[in-house]
């Protein structure tokens, strides 16, 4: 391993144990939420632009992940349809809502909303529209970095319900380069994959006391193709992207 390899997997193991400590309580009150809504048959969202919206597909019919979880998948605010245009889709008001409805979230419901920089325009009219509609939001955000950009504007950090800080600095990067004022390694993605997966992995244990929970399994294990279609069944009504 070089030495910048081993700087980034330094630092993004020091903030997975950092944050072990510091999301302690607001992890449990974000668990306690989910699992509330799982056994009143609700639904999870979860929705970011940019890399942020990863995290919406991480949850997203994974392997020993919860079947009861809804990614809000906006083509033109993710990556895939031009990089740049999705930068300017997330900071322009107006344009969030119209997905979100479509959506058919209900009150009960909880919206995990990831966003690190936590200012832009589209995670807050989510957020908005989530509470207006009785959902509790759920962020996933780094509160130093949108202190540190606000310059007046409303933070994500300030409305959500819960808000789960990733600890990083503002701009992502955690890695140095000598000679330059550059940083490499950003982590918001796996430090916000990690919470989001503890989360769940707690709220399936906790489930599991009332029976077996609605967690998929991959689809190379042994009784894979029966458990899965049967989730299947049950939640594709609510859920457009299976």
């Amino acid at each position: 391993m070089t030495e910048v390899t081993d700087s980034y997997f330094s630092a993004v193991i020091a903030r997975l144990e950092a944050l072990r400590e510091t999301l302690a309580e607001p992890m449990a009150k974000a668990s306690a939420v989910v699992c509330a809504a799982a056994r009143a048959d609700r639904r999870v969202y979860v929705f970011g632009t940019g890399h942020s919206h990863m995290l919406a597909e991480e949850v997203h019919y994974r392997a020993g992940g919860l079947a009861f979880t809804i990614p809000v998948l906006v083509g033109s605010a993710m990556l895939h349809e031009g990089a740049v245009i999705s930068s300017v889709y997330e900071r322009t008001e107006g344009l969030i809502r119209p997905v979100l409805e479509r959506y058919g979230m209900q009150p009960g419901d909880v919206l995990i909303i990831a966003s690190n920089s936590g200012v832009n325009a589209a995670p807050m009219e989510a957020a908005d529209f989530g509470r207006e509609i009785g959902a509790t939001v759920i962020a996933i955000t780094s509160v130093a970095y949108s202190t540190a950009i606000a310059a007046g504007r409303r933070r994500l950090a300030d409305v959500a319900d819960i808000v789960l800080d990733n600890g990083l600095p503002p701009g992502d990067a955690l890695v140095e380069l000598s000679g330059s004022n550059l940083k490499v390694g950003p982590a918001s993605t796996a430090i916000g994959a990690t919470v989001l997966n503890a989360i769940f992995a707690d709220v399936a244990s906790e489930l599991s006391k009332d029976g077996d929970p609605a967690v998929y399994l991959s689809a190379n294990m042994p009784g894979a193709k029966e458990i899965n279609q049967r989730l299947v069944k049950k939640y594709r009504p609510r859920n457009p992207h299976l």
